[in-house]
């Protein structure tokens, strides 16, 4: 007996431990909650939601390591290993290798993080100028790899895939996007949100995606963002973390435990540059907001969902939804309350100083999960016309256009997803297009939510785009009363037919010599290797990052300079307002201003912290 005793207590160490289940993670309201990758995981693999097929989670040993993603900054190097669900008796290590000739050297090795199976890797001093082939390994029998490029600080144009909503109602490989991708080779990768559908079941979703775009995820620095659908929610107003009645959304918050949220924020948000101001939010939520400044693109990556006020019981319902306007009576400016919030005061400031800092850039990027304007008429269904739509950022008003200004002062572009429909317009606050030009992408896989863009008199806008094959271009007020030039759009033609419903991606090419930025629209059943039209009607188009900043100029100020490719600031002296800061690449030239005042010009190599002038007003 006694020897059995001492059998039985020899093995059982080696069966490991049970991690816990959903509900002791998440709490007793939550047993269910990512339920497919906790406790006794390889139990409960049968879909959740019915007719919705799931990714099988028990995988061979070899494969349990699913993907890989980083990015790379200032010789720092971050990087998340995504793991399948171990099974007790499994090491809880992850090993990382780099290639040194013919022979693997281990550099790294981090502990898996539970719940979510992520390990996640820093290094400090990368050498950023050379190309590495990393492995990951998880005990003896499973690896990944993939390469560490080296930072291509000498390249004249930057490309950045932008995509988003990636619909969990189609299963299985992404076959023509990847080899697109391929092909075309962008330096970075930008998911805008959406990259799961499978609401309470993250780590299945995630896993889903991510062998669905590892192919050309393992080898380039890659941002992922999550969006409502990621943390289980149809909406998201987050109010600055507080409760959320209903997954919904409008009643403002987060309906799941922030152990959820910051689960779901880890694994995709974990290999970001660490956040600016790491302070959670209410109840624990943490944030990820930040800037990446990779070969010479500055990239701001804000939370334009986390702190934004949410609409039911702060405005008046003129609709079927809280979020949704359909009186056409309303007053628009009834729903843009004093007090409402957007980005927050938090990311406002970070926007500013921001601007201000153009360390190792050239160019500048603000990256979000949705649009500044609603460009959409049609929502859902072909029948189904909405005045407005308040989950976006074209509400509130005031906020929309606060952070325009922000963005605008950078003279930076704007890239995001969510909308279901890509479009590419030009902002305008005050004025038509005197704001930044954006890119919306298109869904990836486009069968959640339709949406269309439509004017009601089906006519072209004032000043629409010249010799565009699209019909309704031009100036136009959106359901809210912004501002927007309409420069193209990809409407879907058949909901039915999953070649005609405009699914796709975008790329955003950045000349760092020139300033001129590029929009291309791709659609999703092309072969760019074959196909001549790949493209949606009205992309690709251009302009110069420096027409971000659309106002009339009344006057302008000379300038000199000795500094090569200087930084140049822009002060109205009468209101203390930094009117820009941009990098200009001309010694010599005439800076525009937008009013009579008088002036301050400041000067720098990096942030513009020297007085080149002051008193002098625009002739």
């Amino acid at each position: 007996m006694k020897a059995l005793l001492l059998i039985l207590l020899a093995i059982l160490p080696l069966q490991g431990k049970l991690m816990p289940s959903s509900q002791e993670v998440f709490g007793d309201d939550y047993p269910e909650l990512d339920s497919r990758a906790t406790a006794e995981w390889w139990k409960n693999q049968e879909s959740v939601r019915k007719n919705r097929p799931m990714l099988k989670l028990d995988v061979p040993r070899k494969d349990v390591i699913g993907f890989a993603l980083y990015t790379l900054q200032n010789n720092t190097l971050k990087l998340t290993a995504q793991l399948f669900p171990l099974k007790p008796g499994e090491t809880q290590e992850v090993r990382l290798e780099i290639k040194k000739g013919d022979q693997w050297e281990e550099i790294a090795k981090e502990n898996i993080v539970y719940p979510g199976w992520s390990a996640h890797f820093r290094l400090n001093n990368w050498d950023s100028t050379k190309n590495f082939t990393y492995r990951l390994r998880h005990a003896d029998k499973a690896t990944f790899e993939g390469k560490i490029r080296r930072e291509p600080t000498d390249k004249d144009t930057i490309t950045i895939g932008n995509l988003s909503c990636n619909s969990s109602r189609t299963t299985g490989p992404r076959p023509l996007i990847i080899k697109n991708l391929i092909a075309q080779d962008p330096d970075l990768l930008f998911f805008a949100g959406d990259q799961t559908y499978h609401h309470t079941q993250h780590t299945t979703g995630w896993l889903e995606f991510g062998l669905q775009f590892r192919d050309i995820m393992r080898d380039r620095p890659t941002i992922t963002i999550p969006d409502d659908h990621d943390i289980g929610q149809a909406n998201l107003w987050g109010e600055g973390g507080i409760k959320a009645t209903t997954s919904a959304g409008p009643s403002g918050g987060y309906f799941y435990p922030a152990k959820y949220v910051n689960m779901v924020q880890r694994q995709q948000t974990w290999h970001l540059p660490d956040p600016i101001d790491p302070t959670p939010v209410k109840n624990g939520i943490e944030v990820y907001f930040t800037n990446l400044t990779y070969a010479g693109i500055s990239m701001a990556i804000i939370e334009d969902r986390k702190f934004k006020t949410g609409p039911e019981g702060t405005i008046p319902k003129m609709g079927p939804r809280p979020d949704h306007i359909n009186d056409p009576k309303y007053d628009r400016k009834a729903v843009d309350v004093e007090g409402l919030k957007l980005l927050g005061d938090r990311q406002l400031k970070f926007l500013h100083n921001w601007s201000q800092d153009w360390t190792n850039s050239q160019l500048k990027v603000v990256l979000s999960a949705t649009a500044f304007c609603g460009a959409v008429h049609i929502h859902g269904q072909p029948t189904n016309r909405l005045l407005a739509d308040l989950d976006s950022n074209a509400w509130p008003q005031t906020g929309r256009n606060n952070a325009l200004r922000e963005i605008r002062r950078a003279t930076a572009t704007h890239l995001c997803g969510d909308q279901h429909l890509a479009v590419a317009v030009r902002h305008g606050i005050d004025t038509f297009d005197d704001g930044p030009y954006a890119f919306t992408s298109p869904a990836l896989v486009n069968t959640i939510y339709g949406r269309w863009w439509h004017p009601a008199d089906a006519k072209a806008g004032p000043n629409p785009v010249k010799n565009s094959p699209l019909p309704w271009t031009g100036n136009y007020l959106d359901g809210l009363g912004n501002k927007i030039t309409m420069l193209a759009y990809a409407n879907p033609t058949d909901r039915k037919d999953e070649k005609q419903r405009a699914d796709g991606y975008g790329l955003s090419r950045f000349n760092k010599k020139t300033g001129q930025v590029t929009f291309e629209c791709f659609k999703r059943f092309t072969d760019i290797t074959t196909d001549k039209d790949c493209q949606f009607p009205g992309w690709p188009l251009s302009f110069n990052s420096r027409e971000n900043d659309g106002r009339k100029p009344v006057g302008h100020i000379s300038y000199q300079v000795e500094i090569e490719n200087p930084v140049i600031q822009v002060i109205n002296e009468s209101t203390k307002e930094i009117l820009y800061t941009t990098r200009i690449r001309e010694s010599s030239g005439k800076l525009p201003v937008y009013s009579l005042d008088p002036h301050t010009i400041k000067v720098g190599k990096d942030k513009a912290n020297r007085i080149l002038t002051s008193g002098l007003t625009g002739k």
